[in-house]
């Protein structure tokens, strides 16, 4: 079976998308799938090209169990969206970016929304904590947790994962 590959993008790839690949893979390694699965981040931007992930997000992320172990890259249009299966937006301003370096329609049918997948929350997007306080990284991982429990069963019901 082919691995499933999933790309987590928000602007910079310093904050929200690496944490939502450490929380996607501590969920798929707590059901015993990690195998079945490739997870990647990457940003909309090249801000941060080649640094790990906002300090502030570390301590913040490591205070639950999750290693944010990632270094920031942009989104290489042609690669990833040939490579991955999902393309998934923290906010609505990252899909619009997303969709317009799609190489063509079939392809940006990939992208979602991180959100889409939440089973709790109902925020329509991840917020950039990046300028706030504790509490916009603690918002951050709430959201994500609930929505990559949500991504892996909407995986799960289509046949894959």
């Amino acid at each position: 079976m082919d691995k499933v590959k999933l790309l987590f993008v928000c602007l910079g790839n310093i904050c929200r998308s690496p944490s939502a690949e450490a929380v996607m893979k501590a969920v798929v390694e707590k059901q015993g799938k990690a195998d079945r699965f490739f997870i990647d981040s990457a940003g909309t931007e090249a801000y941060h090209a080649g640094e790990p992930a906002d300090r502030r997000m570390q301590r913040h992320a490591v205070n639950r169990g999750f290693t944010l172990t990632s270094i920031s890259r942009k989104v290489q249009p042609i690669v990833d969206f040939a490579t991955f299966d999902y393309i998934i937006a923290m906010d609505d301003q990252n899909i619009r970016d997303l969709r317009r370096m799609a190489p063509n329609e079939d392809l940006a049918r990939k992208l979602s929304l991180m959100t889409d997948y939440c089973q709790v929350h109902t925020e329509t997007s991840v917020p950039d904590p990046y300028y706030g306080g504790a509490a916009g990284f603690e918002l951050v991982l709430d959201i994500l947790e609930d929505a990559c429990e949500g991504l892996l069963k909407h995986i799960e019901a289509n046949g894959r994962g």
